[in-house]
C-alpha cells in the first residue's frame, strides 16, 4: 500500500512537472491563439482607411506562422529587447538582430532568411554622394523602421517620419525629401521598375540585421517545430514576398501622386 501512495505520488508530479514545463506551442494550440512579438505592428485596417503596405515585412512570415501551426495570430508591438520574451508574453518574436549577434541562452533563435540594412534612395541628379552628405538634408523614412532616429543622431539629418513607405517614397519623387531610407533588399527590388529609374541613385547600405524567428524557453519540441517552420522560408518564399511588397507599394505610390514628377 506505502508503494503504491508513493508511486501515485511520484506520478502525479511528473504529471505536474511536466504541465509545467509544456513548450510554447502546446500553450499556444491550447488557447487557439499565438502570440507573435513584432517589432512593429501596423495599425488594424479599417474601412474608409486608405491601405498602406507596412513597412515591416516581417507580418508576412508572422501570417505564414500562424496558418501553418493552424492558430490564430495575435500581433504584439514589441521592442529590441530580448527579455521581453522572458516573461508570459508574446509566445515568439519575429525580430531583427545584429547579423554577428548572438541569441540570450534562454531562447531559441532560427534564422528566416532574411536581411537587410537601411538603403538610401534619390532623384539621379542629387548632389548627395556618401552618408554624411545627408547632414541638414531632409530623410525621409516611415513609421516602424529600424532606421527611424538613426539618421538625425548618426548624420544629423531631418527626419521626416510618414505613416508608410508609399508616403515616403513619394515624398521623394514630389520633392518634399532629399532622400528616403527603408530596406536595401526591398528597395533594390523597387529600383528594378522602369517608373523608377529617376528615383535610383542611392546610398550603400548601413546596419545590416537579420530577420530571426525567436521562441522563449528550450522546449526540443519547440525547436523541431520553429525549425520546420523556417524550411519554409527560403528563396522562393521570400522572392514571392518581396515581389508582392514592391508592386503593393509601387501602386500605391502610382495612385497617389496626384503632381507631375519634377524634372
Amino acid at each position: 500500500m506505502r508503494t503504491l501512495v508513493r508511486f501515485t505520488l511520484l506520478a502525479s508530479a511528473c504529471l505536474f512537472l511536466g504541465a509545467a514545463q509544456a513548450g510554447v506551442l502546446d500553450d499556444a494550440r491550447r488557447s487557439d491563439t499565438v502570440r507573435i512579438g513584432l517589432d512593429h505592428v501596423p495599425p488594424v485596417y479599417k474601412g474608409g482607411m486608405k491601405f498602406r503596405t507596412p513597412e515591416n515585412i516581417a507580418i508576412v512570415p508572422a501570417e505564414d506562422l500562424a496558418a501553418q501551426w493552424k492558430l490564430k495570430a495575435d500581433l504584439q508591438p514589441t521592442t529590441q529587447d530580448r527579455a521581453a520574451l522572458k516573461g508570459v508574453r508574446p509566445d515568439v518574436m519575429l525580430t531583427r538582430i545584429d547579423v554577428a549577434q548572438a541569441g540570450a541562452a534562454d531562447v531559441i533563435t532560427v534564422p528566416t532568411g532574411y536581411s537587410a540594412g537601411g538603403m538610401a534612395i534619390m532623384r539621379t541628379d542629387t548632389t548627395i554622394r556618401k552618408w554624411e552628405d545627408i547632414k541638414g538634408r531632409t530623410v525621409c523614412v516611415s513609421a516602424g523602421s529600424p532606421y527611424v532616429g538613426t539618421l538625425s543622431a548618426r548624420y544629423a539629418a531631418i527626419e521626416k517620419v510618414m505613416p508608410a513607405p508609399a508616403d515616403s517614397l513619394l515624398a521623394v519623387r514630389i520633392g518634399q525629401c532629399d532622400a528616403a531610407v527603408h530596406d536595401d533588399t526591398l528597395m533594390k527590388a523597387l529600383l528594378k521598375l522602369p517608373e523608377w529609374k529617376k528615383f535610383s541613385a542611392q546610398l550603400p547600405p548601413v546596419s545590416r540585421q537579420a530577420l530571426v524567428l525567436q521562441v522563449r524557453g528550450n522546449d526540443p519540441a519547440d525547436l523541431a517545430a520553429a525549425r520546420q517552420l523556417a524550411a519554409r522560408w527560403n528563396d522562393a518564399f521570400w522572392d514571392k514576398a518581396i515581389k508582392k511588397w514592391v508592386n503593393n507599394v509601387a501602386f500605391e505610390v502610382y495612385l497617389d501622386q496626384n503632381v507631375p514628377d519634377c524634372h
